[in-house]
């Protein structure tokens, strides 16, 4: 039995006083052991964690005891070791940096579809799936048929409404993302331009693969800690990325070992080796080329790492002696 356990969750909710809410939610991380990327903002909370699976427990069991997480969706994987290496909870304008701060989620927003729901529509003759994540992820997976978008991040989605309504403007529109964050944006701006029939992956493809089996997602699903990419097809997989150096399926996602260039690209290991971890000659041969161990993973200098660093604790005015 594996003893860490992997959440991802958000939720959309008003927090009168995020910065007070971060501090307090750093402490209890950190009672907690937890490791992981939280954010913080007016509009919710949006989070990957790590921990031992009793202290996940206990973590998920204290965020639903707040009235304003009614309805909290954790999506939980089971792991031999921590996922992150660190722990940040940053307070930021949007729990997804969209630049949609006008749009309100809890207001109007894309229809919910089940895993199952999903799988039932997504092959229909006018439906359009489309995927609403950045060129890296869906380039590694994706479901099959899917629409995909040139976008290097999630800020630039709002610049393709005029080319999807061009396109699609009259169809059923089915969007997902990795976990559902995004496509809660996506799916309300697509709303707010016109298009009448949207919905959306509800617990994105990773709920997908935990209830539906994956099928039809082709390739893997790119997550954001140590495992990079995670399987989620269990019926009929295929590898759909290709090495960046010699073109051959792979799905091995790696830095370039030139920290100047730091592309980030599947390189299959037997040109991870080849090229000590470069994604050229060029990089190959610079001075400052980090040295190679055959992950292709330049974990960041944690030394000195302080978990306390940026939280600042409010404590309450002490009653004078006497």
């Amino acid at each position: 039995m594996k003893k860490y356990s992997i959440l991802l969750y958000y939720h959309y909710t008003k927090i009168e006083d995020p910065e007070l809410f971060r501090e307090e939610h750093h402490l209890l991380c950190l009672e907690l052991n937890l490791l992981g990327r939280i954010i913080v903002a007016p509009e919710g909370l949006n989070g990957t964690v790590s921990g031992l699976v009793a202290d996940c427990e206990a973590y998920m069991a204290a965020v639903k005891a707040d009235p304003r997480f009614t309805g909290i969706d954790f999506k939980v994987d089971y792991v031999d070791e921590h996922a992150f290496t660190k722990l940040h909870v940053r307070h930021k304008p949007e729990i997804v940096h969209a630049g949609l701060r006008n749009i309100d989620p809890t207001e109007r927003t894309g229809v919910h579809l089940s895993p199952q729901e999903f799988k039932e529509m997504k092959d229909q003759e006018d439906v359009v799936v489309l995927d609403v994540r950045s060129d890296y992820e869906h380039s590694m997976g994706k479901f099959k048929n899917a629409v995909t978008l040139d976008i290097e991040n999630f800020r630039e989605f709002p610049e393709k409404i005029d080319e999807l309504k061009e396109k699609y403007e009259g169809k059923k529109i089915l969007t997902y993302c990795t976990g559902g964050i995004k496509c809660e944006k996506a799916s309300a701006f697509l709303l707010e331009k016109g298009f009448e029939n949207v919905y959306q992956l509800h617990g994105g493809i990773i709920k997908y693969g935990m209830e539906a089996g994956g099928e039809d997602f082709e390739g893997k699903c790119y997550v954001f800690d140590n495992r990079v990419a995670v399987d989620v097809n269990k019926v009929n997989p295929v590898v759909i990325s290709r090495c960046h150096v010699c073109e051959t399926p792979s799905a091995r996602m790696v830095n370039c070992a030139n920290p100047h260039c730091n592309l980030h690209v599947p390189i299959c290991e037997s040109c991870g080796t080849r090229m000590d971890g470069a994604c050229s000659s060029t990089c190959q041969e610079h001075p400052d080329r980090r040295p190679y161990d055959g992950t292709g993973y330049y974990q960041k200098n944690t030394n000195g790492y302080n978990p306390y660093k940026g939280l600042n604790r409010r404590k309450a005015e002490q009653p004078k002696a006497g």
